[in-house]
């Protein structure tokens, strides 16, 4: 009973932060809509131009925050998982060069399409889940499972940022921010007025003015962490590539998946232009299997020969071993 009620706990507690969020989300409302544009803004116009450009942009930065938040993550598919004898074998089994070759036999049975592999040249097998990783895809120790091109888990969101979330994400980072800058901009004249006026007990003044220092905060902190993400996605690498390059079977290599900055762009945004700003799912792909600069660059084929002889030589050192 212990585990379960510290379990639940903690799931609890990991909404904290969206609580959080949310509710400085709601205050800003009251603080913009209700203690600024009715109460405060005298001309109509004004106060109708504010509102008719606020709506817009808090109705996209709180879908996109949703979508993040409540998009499940991508889960591996059944034919990544091995077999209760084929695991509880590798568990057994104590001597690397062995264990290897067990991986690369199932994923050459299974015709799983994996590249990535360990320092060792294995296929990434996960213990936890037991199953062979995906391309891209890294276990979560928070959500307990294999994520698809995992990028990081995110406590403001309590979701993981990875192949079914992370166009929801840049663009919750995105409107975000915009939304920051605009409160804090349209807030600046009033934010001046009352503060050069000198703090009275007007409690709508304290609401525009700590409305401006939290547009203010928030949009500072937001701008390096969306610029971050922007840069990812036109490199085409996520959080976990580019602290630790993905290996493939010609060597490390950060820049592996990367098909240049359009087509970086297209992976995660989609072909549909009309659909690139709206928070609905349009990546390319299915998580699983990816284009690789290694493969698509590769026009005379020199590559390729050298990774099917690396391929032929791992098939061959298996035959010699069995």
């Amino acid at each position: 009973m212990a585990p379960t009620a510290i379990r639940l706990c903690c799931a609890a507690f990991r909404w904290t932060p969206v609580v959080f969020i949310s509710a400085i989300v709601v205050w800003s409302y009251y603080a913009y809509v209700i203690q600024m544009c009715i109460l405060t803004v005298d001309s109509v116009t004004e106060k109708v131009l504010y509102l008719l450009l606020y709506h817009p942009l808090l109705v996209m930065f709180v879908w996109s925050y949703g979508k993040t938040i409540f998009t499940p993550v991508g889960t591996v598919p059944k034919k990544f998982y091995l077999p209760h004898q084929d695991a509880d074998k590798l568990m057994r089994e104590t001597n690397e060069e062995a264990q290897k070759n067990i991986l690369i036999e199932f994923a050459r049975n299974s015709n799983l399409p994996v590249q990535n592999r360990t320092h060792s040249g294995a296929p990434r097998y996960c213990e936890k889940c037991r199953c062979i990783k995906p391309d891209r895809c890294h276990h979560c120790s928070v959500c307990g499972t294999c994520v698809l091109k995992m990028d990081h888990h995110c406590p403001w969101v309590n979701n993981c940022v990875g192949f079914t979330t992370y166009k929801f994400f840049v663009m919750f980072l995105g409107y975000a921010l915009v939304y920051c800058i605009y409160v804090a901009l349209t807030s600046l004249k009033y934010f001046i007025s009352f503060w050069s006026k000198g703090i009275n007990h007007n409690m709508g003044h304290f609401h525009v003015l700590f409305l401006f220092f939290v547009a203010v905060m928030f949009g500072i902190s937001l701008i390096s962490l969306f610029g971050y993400h922007i840069y990812l996605t036109v490199k085409n690498r996520s959080t976990l590539e580019s602290f630790r390059s993905p290996i493939f079977q010609s060597g490390p290599d950060k820049n592996g998946f990367s098909l240049g900055k359009y087509n970086n762009f297209i992976e995660i945004f989609g072909e549909n232009k009309k659909l690139w700003f709206i928070p609905v799912f349009t990546s390319s792909g299915d998580g699983v299997t990816y284009p690789t600069r290694t493969v698509d660059l590769d026009s005379d084929g020199l590559l390729a020969d050298r990774q099917r002889w690396m391929e032929e030589g791992d098939l061959d050192s298996n035959i010699t071993n069995v």
